[in-house]
């Protein structure tokens, strides 16, 4: 398992998906994308799709994700995504009494089972005391991260390095 905090979006994206008989069927797809705005989140979940639509399609929902942390399984059969709701809990100092705090994930994972196992991995290495207070099977499809690339960095840098020796 690994983890990774960021900026997420959720996105519906509706278009004529072919089917395995041929046939066009329309369907709306749920999808993540890692974004620091919704303009960014569009264009991202345009260039991943471009490959899978070939005619129209509407994106009909852009949201901000009530998460920033993803849990990524390393197994190929894990294909479901779910929600965790956990529930941290503190010791309030002053009035030495229990505070609770509810963050939300999302989990990959091929069940329900599994998605309960692979948060209780991750946070199992942690220090802090929490309980599950709900985990969900979601309608995601996929998250597509954001993966900045190396040769616009080398471009970047030997610009740069021309620049610096000029």
């Amino acid at each position: 398992m690994r983890s990774r905090t960021s900026d997420w979006f959720e996105i519906k994206i509706r278009y004529a998906k072919t089917q395995e008989d041929g046939t066009l069927k329309n369907v709306t797809e749920h999808y993540v994308v890692d974004a620091l705005s919704f303009t960014e989140a569009e264009g991202a979940i345009m260039e991943e799709m471009k490959a899978f639509i070939s005619g129209d399609y509407k994106i009909t929902d852009i949201k901000p994700a009530a998460y920033h942390e993803i849990f990524f399984s390393d197994m190929d059969k894990d294909d479901k995504w779910y929600k965790a709701k956990l529930m941290f809990i503190t010791i309030d100092e002053k009035s030495q009494k229990e505070k609770r705090s509810a963050v939300t994930y999302l989990v990959q994972s091929a069940s329900l089972p599994g998605a309960v196992k692979n948060i209780s991995d991750v946070m199992g290495s942690t220090m802090i005391d929490y309980e599950m207070a709900s985990v969900a099977e979601t309608q995601i499809m996929d998250v597509f991260e954001h993966e900045s690339n190396p040769e616009n960095h080398k471009k970047s840098e030997t610009v740069a390095t021309q620049k610096e020796e000029a």
